[in-house]
């Protein structure tokens, strides 16, 4: 699904919206008084390119168009979705609504970026209260899944699905938060967590960096796959919850924190944190640090997505949705197209070699799917397995490099499979990688032929790919001149 966007507010949020609408294929309209928002969305953006693409392993849809508006009523006509992400000021916040209402359709949806507010806060006072719904976002907002969607009894329930819809279609990971509260839910842990901190600081307990490795080399990994609960209950042992329980369940009466105050943010305070975060971020621009974000995010995530679990598991499922399984055998058929992922180059700034392994491994994959080696054939006892392989390096592949890799079927007689993959960038050939497969039993582990549908299947596609010129390139050995 793809449409008609108007951005309210091009701050860190709002350009955050901006380019996941983007590059996901909407037309985006922005509006904000900043003199600085066209400069600082084209760095978000920039950053952006680099980061989404490379969580997918399908090709992502046409970027969308841009524009930049010095009105409301310019930028929300026509618009499907409207995301308003001003600062946390109620009032501000209605005065948006009711002009954005005056000039908007009455269909559009309007979303807000709020941390804090209710759904029936924001929508006090406003012409139509069913268009407003929170849509919390985090930042970066193109490349984190998590969005927490909360509705109120104002908005039917055909407005919070198509809201599901839309924003599902971004490739987010919709967390419908049943019931109306401030903060939400997310936000409402990491105050928890702020206000402990500051305690920690204040008392000189902690500094900003030992908080923070505290954070990052304990529990937040275990987060990041298995969240708060999920862990415990594994602390538990064998025991699972009932015994973690059983073990901590004396905490809550005796506090060992001080959630129940507020340290006040006095000059000395706030001076003290901003040293200690200097000393610790050292003289790294604004930009710099959020580059190494995006890349350590991407490796995280891309490693979750291996192993199919938590926001990796959700990446999985966005590519199924994208994946388009129409296949044409009268010319060498697209087996994948996704973007250089950050973590796939090395020191001189290009795709490593092993990723061109891993590339070409993964589009023989795609096109045993397609002749029907799936994984519920594999269970069944029949597989490919590898016998030689041949890549040659023929261009460079950098960050973001959109790759397109069509394969096509030399042979596929007998026990024997035997393909030849060209990785593309636009019309350039970057590499190529010829790859002889054995079908084997996986019972006796030695070579069988294919039966059934997969064997009829691949003698089709070798038939139609016969009639094909062969690739230039093929039956190459290493040091072997043109």
């Amino acid at each position: 699904m793809t449409g008609l966007a108007a951005i309210i507010g091009g701050g860190v949020i709002g350009g955050g919206w901006a380019a996941r609408f983007l590059l996901m294929g909407w037309d985006v309209r922005v509006v904000d008084p900043d003199p600085e928002t066209a400069r600082n969305i084209a760095a978000m953006l920039e950053n952006a390119r680099l980061a989404l693409p490379g969580l997918f392993d399908v090709p992502m849809p046409e970027e969308g168009r841009l524009s930049f508006h010095d009105t409301v009523a310019e930028a929300v006509a026509d618009a499907e979705w409207i995301q308003e992400s001003l600062p946390e000021r109620l009032e501000e916040k209605h005065a948006l609504f009711r002009s954005i209402q005056a000039y908007c359709r009455p269909d559009a949806i309007i979303g807000s970026s709020t941390s804090g507010f209710t759904p029936s806060a924001l929508q006090a006072g406003a012409a139509r209260p069913e268009q407003i719904v929170v849509t919390h976002p985090f930042n970066p907002v193109y490349l984190l899944p998590l969005v927490e969607l909360v509705a109120s009894p104002a908005n039917p329930r055909d407005v919070v699905e198509h809201a599901r819809e839309v924003l599902s279609g971004l490739g987010m990971f919709v967390l419908h938060v049943r019931r109306e509260i401030d903060a939400h839910i997310a936000d409402r842990l990491l105050e928890a967590v702020w206000r402990e901190a500051l305690w920690l600081v204040r008392d000189e307990v902690a500094t900003t960096a030992e908080i923070d490795d505290a954070i990052r080399m304990g529990f937040g990994l275990r987060w990041a796959q298995m969240g708060l609960f999920e862990s415990c209950r594994i602390a538990g042992g064998e025991g699972d919850m009932p015994r973690f329980m059983e073990k901590s369940g004396s905490c809550p009466e005796r506090p060992r924190t001080r959630l129940t105050d507020v340290p006040e943010m006095t000059d000395t305070l706030a001076a003290r944190i901003s040293t200690q975060s200097d000393l610790q971020s050292g003289t790294g621009s604004v930009r710099e640090l959020e580059r190494i974000r995006d890349a350590n995010l991407v490796a995280v995530m891309r490693a979750l997505k291996w192993a199919g679990s938590a926001a990796g598991a959700h990446l999985r499922d966005v590519d199924r949705i994208m994946r388009d399984d129409a296949v044409d055998i009268t010319r060498p058929i697209v087996t994948g197209a996704h973007a250089v992922p950050l973590d796939w180059t090395d020191y001189n700034g290009h795709m490593t070699e092993p990723r061109y392994g891993q590339a070409f491994s993964d589009a023989t994959d795609r096109f045993m799917e397609i002749i029907g080696c799936d994984a519920d054939y594999i269970a069944s006892g029949g597989s490919f397995f590898t016998a030689e392989t041949h890549i040659r390096f023929l261009q460079e592949a950098h960050v973001g490099t959109r790759l397109r890799i069509e394969t096509q079927c030399l042979d596929g007689a007998g026990k024997k499979m035997h393909l030849f993959h060209m990785m593309y960038a636009g019309d350039d050939l970057l590499a190529t990688g010829e790859t002889l497969l054995i079908h084997v039993s996986l019972k006796t582990r030695r070579p069988a032929p294919p039966e059934g549908v997969l064997a009829e299947r691949l003698q089709q596609i070798a038939a139609a790919h016969a009639k094909l010129p062969v690739p230039e390139g093929v039956g190459r050995s290493v040091g072997q001149r043109r």
